[in-house]
């Protein structure tokens, strides 16, 4: 059996690679960095070490790698016998991804095994978002074809990889808590065996609940974190104010998570809080700036932060924890981050209304739209 896998930084290789590794599956790792791909084809190893109760470590081996943008063929070649095809990239560059699966798919043996295809990012139903992507380069006439020999899954995914030292290498150090959830239902009855992963009926209530929790959660302790003049994700969860901010985020995150599905009050609290005790593990070494980045995706309209808020609006359940991480975001000044550049450009030349549409894709007349409206100009007043 083998797989292919996009993304071979440190998600790539402290966990879907791992993983897969560790299910005997021949691993390819494909990524556009070249100086990664060159060290890891003149490497033979690398070793994950974990961090936390029951921490061990790892060695990944047998392993090759392949530059994606420069050897395109080469890895055409590798994908068209492949079994499975994953990715850790990032949801904005699926779209670079689709080209090479498009072509191995076309090149597919009519009467091999579907190519299963899952992409493994923070956010919802990605392997959905690459499906399009996919089709968007064939024609009405030619995609049943090509669907025909793909199955493509939806993933939640959920592990802590912090930023690693300078001198780390190859090595990657991540959390000892890790979940994998795969859709059962694409598969039938022949799912890939992959020991480290749970295949579910419903993914939906697995991925909002790892997304406004988890994903919220960090994002939160980092703009609240910064704000308060902190540099660590587990120094500013230490401060109290932090805390409680973080703390009534997650709380209003949570009421729409029981309400949507079917985890009670009680289950979903004891996961709140044992997020909470992950990222207060002064083990990982995370910085605020780092979980800050990129603030304008994070303000999307299916986010972490606007998704929910605009889903509780709309309920008429409260949203003023998740109002106040917003403007905490908004306040995120990184000058190494071009996404906060460009955010302090928008507060600069925008109207708030205009703003929070452009940006959250909240429109005139959404019940969370005054809310925010507020929340921008508030930022833009430096209140």
């Amino acid at each position: 059996m083998k797989a292919v896998h996009f993304g071979a930084g440190n998600i790539g290789r402290g966990f879907v690679g791992l993983l897969l590794h560790d299910a005997d599956y021949e691993l390819v790792f494909a990524d556009v960095n070249a100086e990664l791909i060159d060290a890891l084809a003149a490497s033979d190893q690398y070793t994950v070490h974990e961090v936390g109760a029951g921490a061990r470590d790892r060695v990944v081996d047998g392993y090759r790698a392949v530059n994606s943008q420069t050897h395109a063929a080469t890895l055409l070649d590798e994908l068209r016998t492949a079994d499975l095809a994953t990715t850790a990239v990032g949801p904005t560059i699926l779209r670079f991804i689709a080209p090479h699966l498009v072509m191995a798919l076309r090149e597919r043996p009519a009467d091999a095994p579907p190519l299963a295809i899952m992409a493994c990012e923070n956010a919802i139903n990605a392997t959905d978002l690459l499906r399009d992507e996919i089709a968007s380069l064939s024609s009405p006439e030619e995609w049943p074809s090509l669907a025909a020999k793909a199955i493509f899954a939806n993933t939640a995914v959920d592990r802590i990889v912090p930023g690693q030292a300078a001198d780390a290498g190859l090595d990657v150090t991540v959390e000892t808590f890790f979940e994998w959830a795969i859709e059962r239902s694409p598969f039938g009855d022949d799912a890939p065996a992959i020991p480290g992963a749970h295949f579910v009926d419903d993914l939906a209530p697995y991925i909002e609940r790892k997304l406004f929790t988890v994903n919220t959660g960090h994002a939160s302790t980092a703009y609240f974190g910064i704000l308060a003049g902190h540099a660590r994700i587990s120094d500013a969860l230490a401060d109290p104010a932090v805390a409680a901010a973080v703390e009534r985020v997650l709380g209003e995150t949570s009421a729409l998570i029981v309400a949507k599905h079917d985890f009670s009050e009680e289950e979903q609290a004891r996961y709140r809080a044992a997020i909470l005790e992950r990222f207060r593990n002064p083990e990982l070494p995370d910085t605020v700036e780092r979980v800050g980045r990129q603030p304008l995706r994070k303000l999307g309209r299916h986010e972490r932060f606007i998704g929910p808020a605009a889903e509780l609006a709309t309920r008429g359940l409260p949203v003023d924890g998740l109002l106040a991480a917003v403007g905490a975001a908004l306040r995120f000044d990184v000058p190494a981050d071009p996404e906060s550049v460009e955010l302090r450009e928008l507060l600069d030349s925008r109207e708030p209304a205009v703003l929070v549409h452009e940006v959250t894709g909240i429109g005139a007349g959404h019940p969370l739209e005054p809310g925010l409206v507020s929340v921008v100009a508030a930022a833009q007043r430096g209140d």
